[in-house]
């Protein structure tokens, strides 16, 4: 408490008193906000040019009630008293150009970087504030950009074609299943020459499986196509014996998920 803000909320939970009332009687009469220089446009906008640095650091965030502020910032500082350089409502260029052209010139000619995002309503703002500045660009947004593009869902050409040759194949329609699964197989081999196709003959469920497994080896899909099929628990295979336990087609639910919602239910067979 000595070392670090706290809110008067805490104070007053702290000291058992009243901590909303200890708010209004240290903001209306023990310090000097209503004598603030700044009051009249706080709102809007808050600058603090004694605490402008080398090293800055401009971006947005978002209040409790949604609404965005840009944020400027000094690095020396380290968090500590003498960070914060500005607070302008908003995103806009224009109104980040205003507030931040109230400090002087030759000021802002002394800051060499400025970390931001990739924001073009940033870059545009340092361009035009902070000219002798280089613009870098921190590691979190493009870590972030790295793995948003990472996570996207990506499906193969191939399973399009298997999918819907097993369509067909549960419509009835064997020959055209067959015909779909060669035109993938074929490419395996030299001169898509295939010793062993897939007829009408041999194309039963266990056939297909073998289809599915050969070419998705090691992706991750065999349990979910076993389910699929109704042979996970019920089929062999190898050395597998069928297990007739129906509820392993279902995964458990965590502990966890359940002990921090009183209203999950754990799956059957796993009580």
């Amino acid at each position: 408490m000595d070392n670090h803000p706290v809110s008067a909320q805490l104070v007053g939970l702290f000291f058992q008193m009243d901590g909303k009332q200890l708010q209004d009687q240290y903001k209306n009469h023990l310090s000097d906000y209503h004598d603030w220089d700044q009051k009249s446009h706080a709102e809007n906008w808050i600058l603090f040019q004694q605490n402008i640095a080398e090293h800055l650091s401009i971006d947005e965030t978002s209040f409790s009630n949604g609404e965005l502020y840009t944020i400027v910032s000094s690095k020396s500082a380290k968090g500590k008293k003498g960070t914060l350089v500005a607070t302008i409502k908003g995103t806009k260029a224009e109104d980040i150009i205003a507030v931040l052209e109230r400090i002087p010139l030759r000021t802002r000619n002394k800051v060499k970087e400025v970390t931001m995002d990739m924001a073009p309503n940033m870059a545009k703002a340092i361009r035009r504030c902070f000219r002798n500045a280089r613009r870098v660009i921190d590691r979190f947004h493009v870590q972030k950009l790295a793995y948003d593009a990472a996570d996207v869902p990506e499906i193969r050409l191939t399973e399009i074609y298997y999918m819907l040759a097993e369509c067909e194949y549960r419509l009835g329609n064997s020959t055209e299943a067959a015909k779909i699964i060669n035109t993938v197989r074929k490419r395996n081999f030299e001169d898509d020459i295939d010793p062993n196709p897939v007829t009408v003959a041999n194309l039963m469920e266990d056939r297909f499986l073998n289809e599915w497994s050969i070419e998705f080896l090691g992706e991750g899909r065999r349990r979910s196509d076993l389910i699929r099929w109704g042979v996970f628990t019920d089929g062999e295979w190898w050395d597998h014996a069928p297990s007739k336990s129906k509820h392993l087609n279902r995964f458990p639910i965590p502990n966890g998920a359940i002990s921090g919602n009183n209203k999950l239910i754990q799956n059957p067979g796993y009580n």
